[in-house]
């Protein structure tokens, strides 16, 4: 390649695939992301090398990987990036906050849990100003919100959410939601006064979401935490079909606290784990520099305030 010019000039929708690429670590997997084809974003990252004369991607196996050139790409990137936020942000100050719609991305247990209170303190934050939902988990929410497809994302920490150091996102941690651990009414350990430790229930059949989804993964990993695998018979993604299976004595499983209006009125037991409750970490984020917008600012206080009031304590044993 030639040398670096000194005048090159950067595409930021390139520099978007770029960022998506470093993300899902395939072609096949940005493509999906980003609804183009392989083919399409072998291209883009092409023109952007072009453009740049140096190398981004070299051959890995039978795919790609980032080229050191590309990381260091890639720390500028997010740097061009939050500084549009703070002109955006900046510029709707100047115009007294005059945004007029914002979307907010959410997991499905926090839109059931958090989301209703939240839209109605807004309602009365921000009556001028329409309000979108729309369920997502990273990473494909993180996608979303770097497209600007959604403006305020609503998630759990789990392996698929970016980083705290992720200097892409602006984040703020709105509440540790606790996992309660719910077996059959007639299950042999039902109506136990005393912490139950969770390695008790190793061998027991378990009910959990898809590994790759928030349901699946920190159930899997609160087990692990524990020392054991779980044993998962059913794979459930619905917090309320979950719910069900457990009620019919098809196994036991991890439920937060958030989605307690799906469970509180079946025939379940609600047992206290030994040691620290398990929980979920539930944070909000935007694209770092946009928390200077003022309607986006007052999003995040609304979110705030409203993770506090949802704090739920453990249900009656």
């Amino acid at each position: 390649m030639e040398q670096v010019s000194e005048t090159f000039t950067v595409d930021l929708r390139r520099l978007t695939v770029l960022r998506e690429l470093q993300r899902r670590g395939s072609l096949a997997r940005t493509a999906e992301a980003l609804h183009l084809t392989p083919s399409a974003v072998s291209q883009q990252i092409a023109a952007l090398s072009r453009e740049l004369g140096t190398p981004l991607t070299e051959r890995d196996g039978r795919g790609v990987r980032l080229t050191g050139q590309a990381r260091v790409l890639l720390t500028h990137a997010d740097a061009i990036a939050a500084q549009l936020e703070r002109a955006r942000a900046d510029l709707a100050a100047y115009d007294g906050g005059g945004r007029g719609s914002v979307t907010i991305g959410c997991f499905s247990s926090g839109i059931l849990g958090l989301l209703p209170g939240v839209l109605r303190g807004l309602r009365e934050r921000l009556p001028d100003v329409r309000v979108d939902v729309v369920e997502a988990e990273p990473p494909d929410l993180f996608t979303a919100l770097d497209a600007g497809q959604v403006d305020v994302a609503v998630a759990v920490d789990f392996a698929a959410t970016p980083p705290h150091t992720d200097r892409r996102y602006s984040r703020v941690d709105l509440l540790r939601d606790a996992m309660d651990l719910v077996v059959p009414a007639d299950h042999r350990l039902a109506g136990r006064a005393a912490p139950v430790p969770l390695r008790e229930l190793a061998t027991e059949a378990w009910i959990a979401g898809d590994a790759r989804s928030c349901v699946g993964a920190i159930a899997r990993a609160v087990c692990a935490t524990a020392g054991f695998t779980p044993d998962i018979r059913h794979a459930v993604n619905d917090w309320g079909a979950l719910a069900a299976l457990v009620e019919a004595g098809a196994g036991v499983a991890l439920i937060p606290r958030l989605v307690r209006p799906l469970y509180e009125h079946r025939r379940l037991a609600v047992l206290a784990t030994a040691g620290e409750a398990p929980a979920r970490n539930v944070f909000a984020a935007v694209r770092t520099g946009a928390e200077r917008d003022p309607v986006l600012a007052a999003v995040r206080d609304q979110l705030r305030e409203t993770a506090r009031s949802a704090v739920r304590p453990a249900p009656p044993l």
